[in-house]
């Protein structure tokens, strides 16, 4: 029967939420393999053995939000807060681009230092110096006019997890001044906009049941993103949430096979959280479906500082050692890492 519905949701990219639930609630070892093959097959007929590098530069851990789950919230007074200058960030792209690198990412707290003048100086500068490459951001909850400046500006790309898609679990991960609406109104304002957005959520989140899990898989259903990054949920010391167990590989991994099956041409990423939790975490993701990487380009001095979660892997590398690093490890298991933009195949997504 749980076959079956794997079946149905690669045919039909869609489920209720009740099927969601039954397969969540019965997966096994035997299951999980079986949808992790049809996983695999899907992406192969998209992108073949291709994964794509995201080079990620985590340029501000200043954060306006004081989200209970985030190492980088407002009120934790123990962070050594960063803001990387525009020559800072350049010279990592420089790097990057050297490396073999042709999408950046734009990544920081919602630092309201980089006002939409900032922003766009920085994002036109990029893309004078490398018009091959895209450029995605990730800076959290901005007005739609912002978004539209940014995009006309030369953003391509825009990731802004919605985190969960289950209001009453949105609470209890959020303080009152965020809310689920507001997050699922940016997301339409940049698919208006024109934006390859890219949403995603935690896997093992306090308070998550495979009924809010379903919630999101229905979100994602409906949203069609070209882009999803999910994670497991890791605890940070200095949060109200340190206590709390993490999420697991096993979920995860699960929960990729799905999201797979459902968007055929999604973009979906081998996470470094599930990295963190597993040594052989990122190379379980590629097998479960997951096609992008997304090594660090961060100047190695603040590599440390941007830690959204406890014991984040690959903190002290250099650019260089994590791009090659990441290439043989997806050697091994028989993927080859593509210098290449990587975003031709899920512009149909939301057509799909």
């Amino acid at each position: 029967m749980m076959n079956q519905l794997i079946d149905k949701l690669k045919k039909d990219h869609r489920l209720t939420k009740e099927e969601y639930i039954a397969l969540l609630k019965n997966r096994d070892p035997e299951l999980s393999e079986y949808l992790f093959e049809k996983a695999r097959n899907v992406r192969e007929q998209y992108y073949g053995r291709d994964i794509y590098l995201r080079g990620l530069i985590e340029f501000t851990n200043y954060c306006k939000n004081d989200c209970y789950y985030c190492g980088i919230r407002r009120s934790n007074r123990n962070v050594s807060r960063y803001r990387l200058t525009k020559a800072q960030i350049l010279a990592c792209c420089r790097e990057g681009y050297l490396l073999g690198f042709r999408t950046f990412v734009l990544q920081g707290g919602e630092d309201g230092h980089y006002n939409d003048t900032m922003i766009v100086d920085i994002i036109r500068e990029i893309k004078s110096l490398y018009p091959d490459c895209a450029l995605t951001l990730s800076i959290g909850e901005r007005s739609y006019e912002s978004y539209k400046a940014f995009y006309d500006a030369g953003a391509d790309r825009y990731l802004l997890r919605h985190e969960t898609a289950d209001p009453i679990h949105y609470r209890r991960l959020h303080p009152s001044s965020l809310t689920l609406e507001a997050r699922k109104q940016c997301l339409q304002g940049l698919k208006e906009i024109g934006y390859q957005v890219g949403s995603g959520f935690m896997v093992g989140a306090p308070g998550q049941t495979p009924e809010s899990l379903a919630e999101d898989l229905l979100y994602l259903q409906e949203l069609r993103p070209h882009m999803v990054g999910i994670g497991p949920f890791i605890p940070h010391h200095d949060t109200p949430f340190s206590a709390e167990p993490e999420g697991t590989t096993e979920l995860t991994l699960f929960l990729l096979g799905l999201i797979r099956l459902m968007l055929p041409a999604v973009l979906l990423p081998a996470t470094t959280a599930i990295g963190t939790i597993d040594p052989a975490g990122r190379e379980k993701a590629i097998l479960a479906g997951a096609n992008v990487v997304m090594p660090n380009l961060s100047p190695k001095e603040v590599r440390d500082k941007y830690l959204l979660y406890d014991n984040k892997i690959c903190t002290g590398d250099e650019a260089a050692e994590c791009r090659h690093c990441i290439e043989g490890r997806m050697q091994l298991i028989g993927y080859q890492v593509v210098v290449d933009r990587g975003d031709s195949r899920a512009l149909d997504q939301s057509s799909t």
